[in-house]
């Protein structure tokens, strides 16, 4: 999946810091990286649908990504936090 660029809002970016201790440079580096995509579902407005994007970063860090795809093809994080062991095994069978 190609996308254009991130969209940030603080309250989303201080939740996951503080909840799931995931920096900021971490979701960009999996969103950036060649990371594993999924639909999750649609979203509220129509053409903009929730994905997850499974990947590690450069520092080994196993972690999923929650974002919503603009119709501009920017990324909306929703959350982040490090994958459970179902979906590190999903992750590393591709």
């Amino acid at each position: 999946m190609k996308l254009s660029g991130i969209i940030w809002l603080e309250e989303v970016v201080e939740k996951i810091e503080r909840k799931h201790h995931v920096m900021r440079n971490e979701v960009r580096e999996i969103l950036s990286r060649s990371a594993h995509f999924r639909f999750v579902e649609k979203g509220h407005r129509r053409g903009e649908n929730v994905y997850t994007a499974l990947g590690q970063t450069s520092a080994g860090r196993s972690l999923v990504v929650f974002f919503v795809k603009k119709k501009t093809g920017q990324a909306l994080p929703i959350s982040a936090r490090e994958m459970t062991s179902n979906e590190r095994k999903r992750y590393e069978k591709r």
